[in-house]
């Protein structure tokens, strides 16, 4: 008979340990060792277990007749470029972000819209009907032929499903769903898995469209075992930024389209709104003076023009501080290196604080030129030409470098009035509107600076 025994396994990583840890080895995360029950049994005979199974048909891939998987497409642009043009049919999606940053307002949103052309149900799991409703009608979304419930039961969910046979079903949210079978508490790490298991086969077995909301830890992750985001097809992430009316939507996993792709919205009174052209919003909160320097760097596909700003002083203490925001601090204190190497600037006796406008974090080296030239503009007082734009790399020779992509950003800078374009001296562009100054060396951007000052 089987006996009731108990482990401890990380809500991280899924380590289990027969003891509580206070750090789990194999993901050095804290505090993350939960008990839970397990059933143990005699161990069967691996031959009695064979016993009376059929093998397996195999069949080769020219075989397969492969079906056409036209996405489902939202009409809400921003959406549906982060998941590749729309959701694709049969897909496992889940959507995690903070509380109260939107999450069921845009899949209420995303569902409406979805709702003219396909068959939708969304079930509400932390929310009653009553208060969905007023949602909706906040919102202004009322399809007839999108369906309701507040069940949490996942064997109901699945049967209903079953039963509809939907293009796409929601449920809101994962974390709160039960398996009878599973004795675990609802958010559990047991229930965690067994409702994303059996959802997925539902997915893949009946090419129903799975879309889910989940929670999130105090330190930003995916609440639950790290199994949950390998069983899905895409992860998406709702953050606000540093103005709190405005939403990133980020893919972190995608099967069916571009990773680390975005997508832009605003908190309004009806719900969340679109920011198409968020390049222009960002340029006009641009301000034309000594260390703030405009660059271009790519999400997934698109390119987004940003603000650097630097500010260097004179320190006062013995040891000069680097706050720096937005981009890796060692990038900065390797471009100031490089700057007093070469340029005998005496960037060790000053105070540097940097940060990139906007809350976004830059993680490619094409911005090596912006943060040079933000450290040369605040050093010197001096503002470099308006509507610039910095698109380089910097060597620890101090040499200049080009960078890939170079044509997506221009075609971006042009569209939006961009006038002057700073880049390496062996970088091939195609023909533009932009006037190019070109450097083979740092020891040339002492140009764009009035000799007085330098």
């Amino acid at each position: 008979m089987a006996k009731p025994s108990t482990c401890f396994t990380c809500t991280q990583c899924s380590y289990q340990t027969r003891k509580w840890l206070g750090c789990c080895p194999e993901c050095n995360q804290w505090d993350t060792f939960q008990e839970q029950r397990v059933e143990t049994s005699k161990t069967r005979n691996t031959n009695n277990a064979l016993a009376g199974v059929a093998p397996l048909k195999m069949i080769s891939l020219d075989a397969i007749t492969a079906m056409p998987n036209n996405r489902m497409a939202s009409t809400i642009k921003e959406w549906d470029r982060v998941n590749g043009g729309g959701i694709v049919p049969g897909a496992f999606i889940i959507l995690a972000g903070d509380p109260g940053i939107g999450k069921s307002t845009l899949l209420l949103q995303v569902a409406h819209r979805l709702a003219q052309q396909y068959h939708v149900l969304y079930f509400s799991s932390e929310e009653s009907l009553e208060q969905v409703k007023l949602r909706a009608q906040r919102l202004n979304c009322s399809a007839p032929h999108l369906l309701f419930s507040d069940q949490a039961n996942l064997e109901e969910i699945i049967t209903t499903a079953k039963h509809h046979k939907p293009n796409l079903i929601i449920i809101d949210s994962i974390q709160n769903c039960y398996a009878t079978e599973s004795n675990a508490l609802p958010g559990s790490i047991n229930q965690l898995k067994e409702s994303a298991f059996h959802l997925m086969r539902l997915a893949k077995e009946n090419t129903i469209a799975v879309l889910l909301s989940g929670h999130i830890t105090k330190d930003g992750m995916m609440a639950g075992p790290k199994t949950l985001e390998h069983m899905v097809d895409t992860v998406l992430y709702l953050q606000g930024e540093d103005r709190w009316q405005t939403r990133v939507l980020r893919a972190l996993k995608n099967r069916f389209g571009t990773i680390n792709e975005l997508g832009f919205f605003e908190m309004q009174e009806h719900g969340l709104q679109e920011m198409p052209n968020i390049n222009q919003q960002l340029l006009e909160e641009i301000s034309h003076s000594p260390g703030s320097v405009l660059i271009s760097y790519i999400e997934g596909t698109r390119p987004l023009l940003v603000e650097l700003q630097a500010l260097t002083v004179p320190t006062k203490f013995n040891m000069p501080q680097r706050l720096i925001s937005g981009v890796d601090p060692k990038q900065v204190i390797l471009i100031a290196a490089i700057l007093e190497k070469y340029l005998k600037i005496k960037l060790n006796g000053h105070d540097i604080f940097f940060r990139v406008s906007g809350g976004f974090k830059l993680k490619e080296s094409a911005s090596d030129l912006g943060i040079a030239l933000a450290l040369l503009s605040s050093y010197f007082q001096q503002p470099l030409p308006e509507k610039s734009i910095a698109l380089a790399e910097i060597s620890l020779t101090g040499h200049i470098k080009p960078i890939n992509h170079i044509n997506v950003h221009l075609n971006e800078a042009e569209k939006f009035g961009i006038k002057h374009v700073f880049l390496a001296r062996n970088q091939k562009t195609e023909n533009t509107g932009c006037a190019i100054q070109r450097f083979t060396h740092i020891y040339e951007l002492l140009s764009l600076f009035s000799p007085d000052v330098i």
